[in-house]
C-alpha cells in the first residue's frame, strides 16, 4: 500500500484538529482610558474669565449636570427655590422633548445655583462695538414662559457651539485646560458628586441615567433628603 505524501498527512491531520486553526476575535471591550473634569480649582478660575451670561450658564452645567441643550431650553417657569424642571431642549434651531423619560425631571440644586441665575434679573452686560460700548439687560424679559438665558442682543435662543466656542474654549485655553467642553462640564459634575461622597443611587439619579421618574410625576416629584445633602456640599468645593 502506497504512503500518502507528505503535504496530504498534513491536510489529514487538520481535519482530525480544527480547533488548532479557529481565531477568537478580539475582545469587544477596550481598556478604559482616563477622562478629563474640571477640578475645582480650575472651574473657579475658569468661570471668572467667561464673561455673562455665559459664565451663569457654564456655572449651572457644572452644579448640575444640564446638556447644554437643557440648559440652553430653561425657563423661569423651571426655576424653583431649591430644584430645576428639565423638561425641554433646545439645538441649533430644534426644539424637542427631553432625552429621554429619565432626563425629563425635576432635580434638587444647590441654592448657590438660584441665586445665581435669579442674579441675571437685574444683570446689566456691556458690549463693545467699534470704539463704543453698547449695554443691554441679560434679561429682556422675565415672563414664566421666557427662556433664562437669552442672546445678549437680541433676546433669542442661544446656539451651544457658539457659546463653546467663543467663551469657553478660549478662558479654558488661558488655563491650559483648552480640552473642556459641554461633555467634560457634565463629567465633572458627576466625578465631584463623588468627591464629596454622595451615594452611587443618588449620584445616578441626579445625572438622570436611569428611569427613576416618569413624565407625568415631573412637577411633583419628591426630592429626597439625600440628594439634597449631596448638592448642598457642592458649594464646599469652590470658594
Amino acid at each position: 500500500m502506497k504512503r500518502p505524501s507528505h503535504s496530504f498527512a498534513i491536510l489529514a491531520e487538520s481535519r482530525w484538529h480544527p480547533a488548532a486553526s479557529l481565531q477568537l476575535p478580539p475582545p469587544k471591550r477596550g481598556k478604559r482610558k482616563h477622562k478629563e473634569f474640571v477640578r475645582p480649582e480650575q472651574f473657579s478660575a475658569l468661570v471668572s474669565l467667561i464673561e455673562e451670561p455665559y459664565a451663569t450658564m457654564v456655572y449651572v452645567a457644572v452644579y448640575t449636570g444640564l446638556r447644554p441643550s437643557e440648559v440652553i431650553a430653561l425657563r423661569w417657569s423651571d426655576i424653583h427655590e431649591q430644584s430645576i424642571t428639565i423638561d425641554e431642549r433646545y439645538c441649533r434651531g430644534d426644539w424637542a422633548a427631553p432625552k429621554s423619560d429619565a432626563s425629563n425631571t425635576t432635580i434638587p440644586v444647590n441654592r448657590k445655583v438660584i441665586q445665581r441665575i435669579e442674579r441675571l434679573r437685574t444683570l446689566t452686560v456691556e458690549v463693545k462695538a467699534g470704539t463704543a460700548t453698547r449695554r443691554y439687560r441679560a434679561v429682556k424679559s422675565d415672563g414664566p414662559d421666557d427662556l433664562v438665558f437669552q442672546s445678549v442682543q437680541r433676546g433669542r435662543p442661544m446656539r451651544d457651539n457658539n457659546i463653546l466656542a467663543r467663551h469657553i474654549k478660549p478662558a479654558g485655553s488661558k488655563l491650559g485646560i483648552g480640552w473642556v467642553n459641554w461633555q467634560v462640564l457634565r463629567r465633572s459634575y458627576a466625578t465631584w458628586l463623588r468627591m464629596v461622597g454622595a451615594d452611587p443611587r443618588d449620584r445616578q439619579s441626579l445625572m438622570r441615567h436611569s428611569r427613576f421618574t416618569t413624565t407625568a410625576e415631573i412637577y411633583a416629584q419628591d426630592l429626597p433628603e439625600s440628594q439634597m445633602r449631596a448638592v448642598e456640599k457642592l458649594s464646599g468645593l469652590v470658594n
